[in-house]
């Protein structure tokens, strides 16, 4: 018998980060079984073979916080414009008249964007209210069910527009819950009683057992802060390396002193934080005109201090954030350029995107070794640095090692 090693398919001439020598991945029962040197070849069979041709291969992206029921609304809500409470009323109506069917061609067509872009997890946040009731959250899990050949989609199911303040909301949240969303959300300062709301949420995580998810401090004034009653609730709960809050915009506007003490707060309680920058671009700063600050919380700053930190989607086409193709390397090339960060920041930004926030999802066996899932992209160019300047495409991706997508680029003659 022979003992050629035998593959479902063989990845040849990739590039990984790093390292500019060139090697062969060989991908077994949907896991990578083995990365070897080029230049320590030998005779290996596989049934199927994909030439990367030098280019970069990387674990699929992490998408942390994206909208997928509310997505790709642009065409409907012209004028919704008045920043985050325009947002967020020009979306409230429009849902009482959402259907299951439309919910779900609109995030069917937001999920295959993503898809292309090399997005291989999700966490979706999906609103639960009297308004929508659970027809979102409906279509969402068919999504999950029929795109689970290409993506791990995680459902949080939360309350946009406040919990004390609108009836029956919580009500509904627990069925949803008890209906099968993966992970809870909160909204505290839309809500009438933002304390009450947190204590809430928080209650229902522990008698779900599930993790949390916030949208929080989601404007410019430093003057006070809902971080701190996150971190306390957390640690009482016991729920460190479970909660994480979206936006926290606030902490591009404090001063030094602040900031550092919010950072050590989040770190101690272990409380992630997932920058949203075309969403907080987009609708922070209004007041100030063309003189807006940037409005994006540092979170490479934050990582560097032990929290846990992530860039993700957020909206797309609609009056939240009438943008984007769910790129998520766009979306961290954005963030670097914001930052001022060139070439020596661009490893840490693709980390926000894929290690890092993989570990604010607990996703255990993420990344690019043996043993892991085989879950990865090809990128059209030859090295990290090139990948992320150029925000080159994804040209083909495996997910539990099937082939899920391919592009091909030509210039015609």
């Amino acid at each position: 018998m022979s003992s050629v090693p035998l593959f479902d398919i063989l990845i040849r001439n990739a590039t990984l980060q790093g390292d500019p020598s060139l090697v062969d991945i060989g991908i077994r029962d949907g896991r990578v079984a083995e990365i070897v040197p080029v230049a320590q070849r030998q005779e290996t069979k596989a049934r199927v073979e994909e030439d990367a041709g030098g280019r970069l291969v990387l674990p699929g992206f992490v998408d942390t916080h994206v909208h997928l029921d509310k997505s790709c609304l642009l065409a409907c809500c012209r004028g919704g414009g008045g920043g985050l409470k325009g947002a967020v009323a020009a979306v409230s109506r429009l849902k009482q008249d959402f259907t299951e069917e439309d919910v779900y061609r609109r995030g069917a067509r937001t999920i295959e964007m993503a898809i292309l872009q090399g997005t291989m997890q999700m966490r979706t946040h999906v609103e639960v209210d009297a308004r929508v009731g659970l027809r979102s959250f409906a279509a969402i899990q068919r999504l999950k069910r029929d795109y689970a050949f290409a993506i791990d989609l995680s459902i949080c199911v939360f309350p946009q527009e406040g919990l004390l303040n609108d009836p029956g909301t919580e009500a509904l949240l627990e069925q949803a819950l008890n209906g099968g969303a993966d992970l809870l959300g909160g909204c505290p300062y839309t809500d009438s009683d933002p304390s009450a709301h947190m204590e809430r949420i928080f209650a229902m995580a522990q008698s779900h057992d599930v993790d949390l998810d916030f949208h929080l401090d989601f404007d410019l004034d430093p003057s006070w802060s809902h971080m701190d009653e996150i971190c306390r609730l957390t640690e009482a709960q016991g729920w460190q390396g479970r909660v994480a809050i979206g936006h926290v915009t606030k902490l591009a506007a404090m001063d030094e002193g602040a900031f550092e003490r919010h950072v050590t707060r989040l770190a101690a309680a272990g409380v992630a934080v997932t920058a949203l920058p075309s969403t907080d671009l987009y609708l922070n700063g209004r007041d100030e005109g063309f003189r807006a600050v940037r409005g994006v919380a540092p979170v490479h700053l934050l990582a560097e201090r032990g929290v846990t930190a992530s860039i993700a989607t957020n909206n797309v086409l609609n009056p939240f954030t009438p943008y984007g193709d769910c790129s998520l390397l766009r979306m961290a090339n954005l963030y670097a350029n914001l930052m001022h960060l060139g070439p020596d920041g661009f490893s840490q930004c693709l980390r926000l995107i894929t290690q890092d926030a993989a570990r604010l999802m607990r996703i255990e066996d993420y990344g690019l070794a043996p043993g892991h899932a085989a879950d990865l992209i090809v990128l059209d160019a030859t090295d990290e640095d090139e990948a992320f300047g150029s925000i080159a495409p994804a040209q083909m991706g495996f997910k539990n090692g099937r082939k899920t997508f391919e592009r091909q680029a030509r210039i015609l003659r």
